[in-house]
C-alpha cells in the first residue's frame, strides 16, 4: 500500500531525492499485443504464502497503488501474471507485473544498487538505461505529467531538474526514483488472430532505490510493475489520452489453465452487462445489493458492504481469495456447510475452514450470486470458491472482520470469483462488467478506426523455469489499440 506523504516535508524529500538521481544521472494503431505469463504457474505455494500474498496486496489496496493482476484463480497456484513488453530504441524486454490498480509504470534502472539482479521466475532481469535508448527522454520538473502526480510545483524546481516519484508500501517496502518518456513496444493485432509490430510513447518511473519484497532479496523477482489503474498517470490513461486507445480494458482469467486474455479497446462480443463504479473511490469499487446462496438470499442491507470512508465492494483480480464483513460471511459459510450437515470441519492455519469430500462439489454444494446495481450478477460455483489443500477442500470466502484495523470488514472479490469470467473495465463511461466465458477461447474487439471487428484470442507460450525442463504457461495480452483519427 503507498503512503502518500502529504506534510511540508514532502516537497523537501522529493526535491533531495531529485538531486541524488541527478548526479547518478504516427503511425495509426489498430490492436495490439503483449505477452504475459503466470508467475507460479506449475508450483505449489503454502496455504502460508497464500495469506501473506493476500494480506500484502490489501495493504497496496487501502492506499490506492500497486495492485498486481492475478492470474489462475486457483489460491494455491497464487494467482500472479506478469507481462513482457520492450521499451527504448532499440528495445529491449522486461518483465513487469501487470497491475490493474497500478498509477504509474515503472521499471528498475542502471544505477540501482539494491534491485534484485536475479530471478527465480527463469527470466532475465534488465536495468532499464536511459542513455542507452535513442527515444527516452527525463520528465523534467515543471513538466506538466509532474505537476499533476505531485499536486502542484515541486519547492525547489528549477530548469532541467527531473521529475522524482517516491511511494512507500505498507509492508515497509519502498520504490524511488525519478520519471521518463519512452517508447513501450507490443505488437499490433492486424486481422483475426494475426499480429504485427507496434509502438507508442508512455511516461513512467525509472527505479534507483529499491527496498523490502522489491529489493535484492525478493527471489521472485520482475523488472518492475505495469499499471493498468484509474489514475491519469497510468499506461492506459495515458494512451488514451493520447488518442491512441479507448479508455477500455478487460481480462479473462482461466482457472483451469492458468492462462486467458487481457485485450485494451471496445469489446463487442461477447455482450457484458455494466454496474457503474462507486465515485470518488481509488480503485474499482461497486455497489454490491444482496448475496443468493443457492435459492435463498441473505438477510442483510447494501450499506454492510461499506467500511470507513470505503465505499463498495472492491473487484481485484490480483487478489487470490474473496473477503466479506464478518456480519456476512458468517451467515453466507453457515448457509453453505448447511447442505453437507456431516461434515467433520478443520482449522487450518487458525482460519481456513476446510473438510474432507470426495463427491461432485457441484452437485453437493450451493452455487453462490451476488447482485450488484443495475441487475448485474456474477456466479461463483462450488468447484470454483472451494480449493485443495493436502487432500482436503478449504472455503475460499474469508472473513475480513478478522483483518487488522485498517482491512477490517472490507469486502474484496479477488480471483477466487474472477476467474473463468470475462471481466470488462469501461473508463470512459466509469462502469464494469462481467459474464461467464470460456477464457481459452477468443473474443471480439472494434476497430474504431476501420469499424472492423477482430477475433483476440487465448494463448499459451511454453517456456524453461529454473534449470528444470518445466514449462509454464503464458497468457497473450492481446490489447486492440484503437485510433480514432482518419488517416490514410
Amino acid at each position: 500500500m503507498i503512503l502518500r506523504v502529504i506534510n511540508s516535508h514532502y516537497s523537501l524529500l522529493m526535491l533531495l531525492i531529485c538531486f541524488l538521481l541527478a548526479s547518478s544521472i504516427n503511425r495509426a494503431l489498430s490492436s495490439g499485443v503483449i505477452h504475459v505469463k503466470y508467475k507460479f504457474a506449475g508450483s505449489q505455494r503454502s496455504i502460508v504464502d497464500l495469506k501473506v500474498h493476500d494480506s500484502l496486496r490489501q495493504l497496496r489496496i487501502l492506499t490506492g497503488v500497486d495492485l498486481p493482476l492475478g492470474g489462475s484463480g486457483r489460491p494455491n497456484g497464487l494467482g500472479l501474471y506478469y507481462a513482457r513488453i520492450g521499451i527504448g530504441t532499440p528495445s529491449k524486454h522486461y518483465y513487469l507485473q501487470v497491475d490493474t490498480g497500478s498509477d504509474i509504470m515503472w521499471v528498475n534502472c542502471i544505477q540501482c544498487e539494491e534491485c534484485p539482479k536475479r530471478s527465480s521466475l527463469g527470466i532475465d532481469l534488465t536495468l532499464y538505461n536511459i542513455e542507452d535508448s535513442a527515444s527516452g527522454k527525463l520528465v523534467s520538473c515543471d513538466q506538466d505529467f509532474c505537476y499533476a502526480i505531485n499536486g502542484g510545483l515541486l519547492a525547489g524546481c528549477i530548469a532541467n531538474m527531473s521529475c522524482p516519484y517516491l511511494e512507500i508500501y505498507g509492508d515497509g517496502s519502498s520504490t524511488a526514483g525519478y520519471f521518463v518518456n519512452d517508447t513501450v513496444l507490443y505488437d499490433l493485432v492486424s486481422g483475426d488472430l494475426e499480429t504485427s509490430s507496434a509502438n507508442g510513447s508512455v511516461i513512467f518511473g525509472c527505479g534507483a532505490t529499491q527496498s523490502g519484497n522489491l529489493g535484492s532479496s525478493n527471489e521472485e523477482a520482475l523488472d518492475g510493475i505495469l499499471g493498468f489503474g484509474k489514475a491519469n498517470s497510468s499506461m492506459i490513461s495515458q494512451l488514451a489520452a493520447s488518442g491512441k486507445v479507448k479508455n477500455m480494458f478487460a481480462h479473462c482469467l482461466d482457472g483451469v489453465n492458468g492462462g486467458g486474455i487481457f485485450a485494451i479497446g471496445h469489446v463487442v462480443r461477447p455482450k457484458v452487462n455494466m454496474t457503474p463504479l462507486v465515485p470518488n473511490q481509488p480503485h474499482y469499487n461497486v455497489n454490491m445489493t444482496a448475496i443468493q446462496v443457492g435459492h435463498d438470499f441473505l438477510n442483510f442491507t447494501a450499506d454492510m458492504f461499506d467500511s470507513a470512508d470505503r465505499k463498495g465492494t472492491i473487484i481485484d483480480s490480483g487478489t487470490t481469495l474473496a473477503y466479506l464483513p464478518e456480519m456476512v460471511y458468517e451467515p453466507l459459510v453457515n448457509e453453505i456447510l448447511s447442505q453437507q450437515p456431516q461434515l467433520k470441519l478443520q482449522t487450518v492455519q487458525d482460519e481456513y475452514t476446510c473438510f474432507q469430500y470426495s463427491k461432485s462439489l457441484d452437485e453437493a454444494f450451493p452455487n453462490v450470486t451476488f447482485h450488484f446495481a443495475n441487475s448485474v450478477t456474477l456466479k461463483v460455483n462450488p468447484h470454483e470458491y472451494l480449493f485443495p489443500y493436502s487432500g482436503l477442500w478449504c472455503i475460499g470466502w474469508q472473513n475480513s472482520g478478522l483483518q487488522s484495523r485498517d482491512r477490517k470488514n472490507m469486502t474484496l472479490l479477488g480471483d477466487l470469483v474472477l476467474s473463468n469470467k470475462l471481466v470488462v473495465y469501461d473508463l470512459e463511461n466509469q462502469a464494469i462488467g462481467w459474464t461467464e466465458y470460456n477464457c481459452s477461447s477468443s473474443i471480439q474487439v472494434l476497430d474504431e478506426r476501420t469499424g472492423t471487428v477482430h477475433l483476440v484470442g487465448s494463448h499459451y507460450i511454453s517456456s524453461a523455469c529454473h534449470s528444470k525442463a518445466r514449462f509454464i504457461m503464458i497468457l497473450i495480452m492481446l490489447a486492440t489499440l484503437l485510433h480514432f483519427f482518419s488517416s490514410c
